[in-house]
């Protein structure tokens, strides 16, 4: 037997706590691929009526509230020592993996106005970051605002992409190029052939490279917002 969180005969021996709830909870959702799992779901995991979780949460918004923390939870805080660039780099990557983790939360990161301690932890260190580093409290909330942004928005694309391995990449770039009327795309064409068809070409190296872009992009503006 083991104690796994997730709905074993040993889980269910465990009084049920708010911590269980919450941790089953997220359990379900990863193996959801997005879907965030009802009372009755999450109660049956646990080996419960969905009735009992209403003594430990009031409402199922509470408990979406606990899932987002679980993952800001999982997000690396800027180091005390470190420099604003490197901070936000570190951040941006441990982010965008949490997600790949969790990808039922991206939808959900930014959605919540009754937020856990560990979002407010997250938010609260970055934004000291960027103060630190410089950043007027205009261009810190200008900095905040545009990382988030493409991170959230580009691990929500790389989730969508019909391929994961070099492999399958190849085959959908194949399709593709069979489908196409022969020299009637010819930069899209050259995109597929010389770029995403290339050896060793991995698509995750895209986002270190926007992401770069954009904090060469904050550094040249940090002095200039007031």
């Amino acid at each position: 037997m083991t104690t796994d969180p997730a709905g074993t005969p040993a889980a269910r021996r465990n009084p049920l706590s708010k911590e269980l709830v919450l941790r089953t909870a997220v359990a379900l959702a990863d193996e959801a691929d997005g879907g965030v799992p009802s009372m009755r779901r999450l109660g049956e995991r646990l080996g419960v009526e969905s009735m009992s979780l209403y003594h430990h949460f009031r409402n199922k918004e509470l408990i979406l509230d606990g899932m987002v923390d679980i993952v800001f939870d999982e997000i690396e805080l800027p180091p005390d020592d470190a420099d604003w660039r490197t901070a936000m780099r570190q951040r941006a990557v441990s982010m965008r993996a949490a997600l790949i983790r969790h990808p039922w939360a991206i939808r959900l990161m930014d959605s919540r106005t009754n937020p856990g301690p560990a979002t407010l932890r997250q938010h609260n260190a970055a934004i000291g970051c960027l103060r630190s580093g410089g950043f007027s409290i205009a261009g810190a909330a200008h900095a905040f605002s545009v990382l988030d942004s493409y991170i959230y928005g580009s691990t929500l694309q790389e989730l969508s992409l019909p391929f994961q391995s070099p492999a399958e990449l190849e085959d959908v770039g194949g399709s593709i190029l069979e489908q196409m009327p022969g020299g009637e795309f010819p930069h899209l064409t050259a995109m597929i052939v010389d770029r995403a068809l290339k050896p060793g070409y991995a698509y995750v190296e895209e986002f270190g490279i926007g992401l770069d872009l954009i904090l060469d992009g904050l550094e040249r503006q940090r002095e200039s917002w007031l």
